[in-house]
């Protein structure tokens, strides 16, 4: 299994700092590959730590960063646009776009208030594709072991796509409207399977004690639909970062 040898890191800062390096690299390394993106509790001290460590970068070399800068987000939910503060846009704006100064059209996410959400999500699908492809793509795992909004069951051959988000999803993702599952939005739009095996290379950044349990599942169920992070057994170059609390091995 391509993903079963980690990067065990100390804690959740130690983790941010290497995910940080490696996204910079790559975005610096292979600037026609676009970045795949993701939101989150666990991104954002890797966002945190990668402006810090561009905001110590020589002036020139700031600049040639937002020059070529080039990013596709996983997933935004739908019927929130830029101007929620609780949408993905919204979120990439106060942790990337603001902070490195960086042309809001760079980062590209689905459109939470398109009329037809299913439309605008293989729209946004052919977007990415013409664009090349993710180079390197940055995963979460959720609790139900979805990436991207990809909840179970989902089969590998899923593409962008609609989704009706699980109690368990909305449930988790509570905190950032109140505490309230109910406010959650009962629907997203996210990259499928495809789209996100199809990058060249791939980061699953996994932290804190409670996803110690379904990242065993990860490492011991082989692939299938009911774990969609399974699939990522499938591809050829997955890198598995985890601080101690989420490894659960002592």
């Amino acid at each position: 299994m391509p993903i079963a040898d980690p990067e065990v890191l100390a804690d959740g800062p130690a983790v941010a700092e290497w995910v940080a390096a490696r996204l910079l690299q790559a975005r610096l390394d292979h600037p026609e590959l676009p970045l795949g993106l993701a939101t989150g509790r666990t991104m954002e001290p890797v966002y945190g730590a990668l402006v810090g460590r561009v905001r110590a970068w020589p002036q020139p070399r700031q600049q040639t960063l937002r020059d070529h800068w080039c990013s596709f987000n996983l997933d935004e939910y739908v019927g929130l646009g830029p101007g929620d503060p609780d949408s993905f846009a919204a979120f990439m704006d106060r942790q990337l776009a603001a902070p490195l100064g960086l042309e809001r059209a760079r980062l590209q996410l689905p459109d939470g208030l398109a009329s037809d959400p299913s439309l605008e999500a293989r729209r946004y699908g052919a977007e990415l594709a013409a664009a090349g492809g993710i180079g390197l793509q940055l995963l979460g795992l959720g609790l139900n072991g979805h990436i991207g909004f990809n909840e179970p069951p989902c089969g590998a051959e899923t593409r962008s796509c609609c989704v009706t988000l699980s109690a368990s999803t909305r449930a988790q993702n509570a905190g950032a409207f109140g505490g309230s599952p109910q406010a959650v939005p009962a629907q997203a739009l996210t990259l499928g399977l495809v789209e996100i095996l199809a990058a060249r290379e791939i980061l699953l950044v996994v932290t804190g004690a409670a996803k110690a349990p379904v990242l065993q599942r990860l490492l011991q169920d082989p692939p299938g639909p009911q774990l969609p992070a399974s699939w990522l057994h499938l591809h050829p170059a997955v890198t598995l970062v985890v601080d101690r609390a989420a490894w659960g091995r002592g």
